[in-house]
């Protein structure tokens, strides 16, 4: 027997021995690949000149953002030491609009070329941001080429302002209109006997009708289908003044789809080319000959053409407050599902923006505060606790202007509403006013498996929210009583924010989701522009015409990147196996909104959350 635990314990210590020797070597050649980098860096990596005709290649790789969840820790190195792509697997919305705005009075460009194969998720403002700059690059007579084999929906709204446009013969254009559709599993709870207990204050807040029901109800139908069809007539709007076509020409394309493929021998491409919605057919090589009667020859690898990421290498961010001494607006950004706590790639910790106020507030430079918002919400308590940060900024005298991204709904609202001015997008989801708690308990099933629960406690209350017994009488008019209170602050502090009359709050709350115009419409929001245009009425509100913008950004350890960078890229790979991808996209806005419930909770259980993701 003594042999026998001598055994064990020298395999135990040759494992702890072997992890020791691992763990030294990998932190070893992490120091190395420092090492490697910075002498790369500061000895090896001269700028080289751009050459005349060159074409911009603008890569949009991956989900459009507004901020990157992933720095990396190498200074721009990373991605090559750990061996991944070069195109990154997010692309920041302002590094698009900066880059496009440089190359427009840039001499040794000569022309655009989209390229937009890898381009992830991307909201319908961003889009039509972008599609704005697109326009302005116009304007140099420099020629903007869009080349495909295939062009999704959103990928076609973009393509849609060049001024060259072509489709490979073998491929298609594929609109299909916008949709929103979920899974539904209250069958399968059921099935399973777990008891999901839901209380919610609002009749169209639907974000828990997943657990609840088996379909989508009358009420989140109706107003699911009102800002389904105004931003699908945002949609047709734009590309059809892009292409010179009427917007019943797209809605024909694509309700008349067996006719028209029965027109053209069941050809996609034909049938784009008939309907107008692209120039040419061009195969690859043609595409490459086309290309080069623009574009100069470096020599090597034929066309002198630069991707977005390199090119970014010669931009001067926009918003870097590099000036020292000059009044400032500064910019937070404010992304993802609110939590408690620090932020994390996805989501608006109220801790870490309610620093990042902070900072603003004591920086005697920065004068006023554009948050730039991109949530459809969460955490009730932690909305409550940003918003009381901004309160704190405006009594310190600072102007703080709200702009909209693709969503600022619930949450989102609830973080807004005390704004000196809210602007937004046309395409900006927005409003949902209302608040919900879920709790599910497993008495049921346990019974069924023989398994009880019962004890003895000082109070009616002794046992708190025990998950193995049903849910007490006392316990659930205690959460209701709570989360009335809290749909009522939320309606004093939107009515008390916005100026208005409560029950006018009251009418426009119960959850209903609003498209920007309405919303402006009926007072939740100010103004419809861009973010520069609410940075320019941030500016404006603290008197400031000469001034700087600089971004604020969280502190972020190179270790705590680096994983986020791995993590993303795993993810990103996922993405990218068609078994994966159809998952991904059917079950994210489901799982987008469990997770702020079951992953990152409400000290309260108390949410103020939207679930509606991008849509396409």
């Amino acid at each position: 027997m003594t042999t026998l635990f001598r055994f064990i314990s020298g395999f135990f210590k040759f494992i702890a021995r072997c992890l020791a020797f691992f763990r030294s070597l990998l932190f070893n050649l992490l120091f190395l690949a420092v090492i490697v980098i910075v002498i790369y860096s500061i000895w090896g990596s001269e700028k080289t000149v751009l050459q005349d005709d060159t074409i911009l290649r603008l890569s949009i790789s991956g989900n459009v953002v507004e901020q990157t969840s992933q720095r990396d820790p190498f200074g721009g190195y990373g991605r090559w030491f750990l061996g991944l792509p070069d195109e990154p697997n997010e692309t920041v919305l302002q590094d698009i609009l900066d880059a496009v705005a440089q190359a427009e009075n840039d001499p040794q460009i000569s022309a655009l070329l989209l390229d937009l194969k890898q381009m992830g998720s991307i909201g319908l403002n961003q889009m039509e941001t972008i599609g704005r700059a697109l326009s302005d690059f116009k304007r140099s007579g420099k020629p903007i080429i869009s080349a495909e084999d295939y062009y999704s929906q959103n990928q076609y709204y973009l393509a849609s302002h060049a001024d060259s446009l072509f489709l490979n013969p073998m491929g298609g254009v594929n609109l299909h209109g916008f949709g929103l559709y979920r899974f539904y599993f209250k069958d399968a709870l059921d099935k399973l006997k777990v008891d999901f207990h839901v209380f919610q204050v609002g009749t169209y807040k639907s974000a828990l009708e997943p657990i609840t029901r088996n379909s989508m109800s009358a009420e989140d139908r109706r107003q699911t289908r009102a800002w389904l069809s105004a931003l699908w007539k945002n949609y047709t709007a734009d590309v059809a003044e892009q292409r010179s076509l009427q917007p019943e020409d797209i809605d024909d394309y694509i309700n008349s789809i067996p006719t028209n493929l029965q027109k053209v021998g069941g050809d996609t491409a034909k049938l784009a080319l008939s309907y107008g919605l692209v120039d040419e057919l061009k195969t690859r090589k043609e595409v490459r000959s086309y290309l080069a009667q623009i574009a100069g020859s470096d020599g090597e690898n034929g066309l002198n053409i630069i991707s977005l990421t390199n090119y970014l290498g010669y931009v001067e961010p926009s918003r870097n407050g590099s000036e020292s001494g000059a009044e400032q607006v500064a910019l937070i950004v404010a992304q993802g599902t609110i939590v408690t706590g620090e932020s994390h790639p996805g989501t608006i910790g109220a801790e870490t923006i309610s620093k990042l106020l902070q900072r603003a507030g004591k920086d005697d430079r920065i004068k006023s505060v554009v948050l730039r918002i991109d949530s459809g919400g969460g955490s009730a308590f932690a909305s409550e606790l940003i918003r009381q940060e901004i309160l704190a900024l405006k009594n310190s005298g600072k102007p703080l202007v709200v702009s909209m991204g693709s969503f600022a709904a619930s949450g989102g609202y609830w973080i807004a509403a005390d704004a000196d001015e809210i602007w937004a997008s046309a395409n900006t989801l927005t409003g949902s006013i209302g608040i919900f708690m879920a709790l599910p308990t497993f008495d049921t099933v346990l019974n069924q498996g023989g398994i009880h629960r019962d004890g003895v406690g000082t109070t009616n209350l002794a046992a708190g929210i025990d998950l193995s017994k049903p849910l007490s009488d006392e316990l659930r008019a205690a959460i209701e009583l709570n989360l009335q209170n809290g749909y009522d602050r939320f309606i004093s502090l939107v009515a008390e924010g916005r100026g208005m009359d409560r029950t006018r709050v009251e009418a426009l709350a119960q959850g209903k989701v609003y498209a920007g115009e309405k919303a402006k419409e009926i007072g939740l929001v100010d103004e419809l522009g861009t973010l520069d245009q609410a940075i320019e009425a941030a500016a404006g509100q603290a008197g400031m015409t000469d001034y700087t913008i600089t971004t604020l950004l969280p502190p972020l350890s190179w270790w705590d990147r680096l994983f986020y960078q791995i993590g993303a890229e795993t993810k990103s790979w996922l993405r990218t196996k068609v078994i994966f991808s159809s998952l991904f996209k059917a079950l994210e806005p489901t799982l987008t909104t469990l997770q702020s419930f079951l992953i990152f909770p409400d000290p309260n259980g108390m949410y103020a959350h939207c679930m509606i993701n991008n849509i396409e």
